[in-house]
């Protein structure tokens, strides 16, 4: 009989940004999808045929409670003044006992929106700001 395999829980994750380990508490919109092109041959034929297109990938949100760092925020800056550099964004589901179960690649990632947090609550939340990342590709690797 094989062994049972529980589904990777959502809140034990680890993430790198160009190889220096960051913390989040959120990050969203790993998606791909592939256009769909359609056309129909010059017969009689009622259904098209259908062939793939351009293969897209979401903009991924990392989300985290503000610190004392701005290694994130002067990444955006560098952007925004047209030093566009691109990184490699790794996220890392854990155990229990806070080992690796899989890994999801995202390359030639840089940031296309920042978001710094609102100050209205009260007293007992964390400040949270976001960045949107755009990418060229998502791969899981294990």
């Amino acid at each position: 009989m094989a062994e049972r395999k529980d589904p990777i829980r959502n809140f034990r994750f680890k993430v790198s940004v160009g190889g220096a380990e960051a913390g989040f508490n959120e990050v969203s919109g790993f998606d791909i999808s592939i256009d769909v092109i359609e056309y129909r041959e010059g017969d009689d034929k009622t259904t098209p045929n259908k062939l793939s297109g351009l293969s897209k990938y979401s903009n991924i949100t990392l989300k985290h409670g503000v610190t004392d760092s701005m290694d994130l925020y002067n990444w955006i800056k560098d952007c925004v003044e047209g030093k566009i550099e691109k990184k490699v964004i790794t996220v890392v589901a854990l155990g229990e006992d806070a080992t690796a179960l899989a890994t999801w690649e995202i390359v030639e990632a840089w940031p296309v929106k920042y978001t710094a947090p609102d100050f209205n609550g009260t007293g007992s939340e964390v400040a949270i700001e976001s960045m949107e990342i755009a990418h060229e590709g998502l791969k899981r690797t294990a």
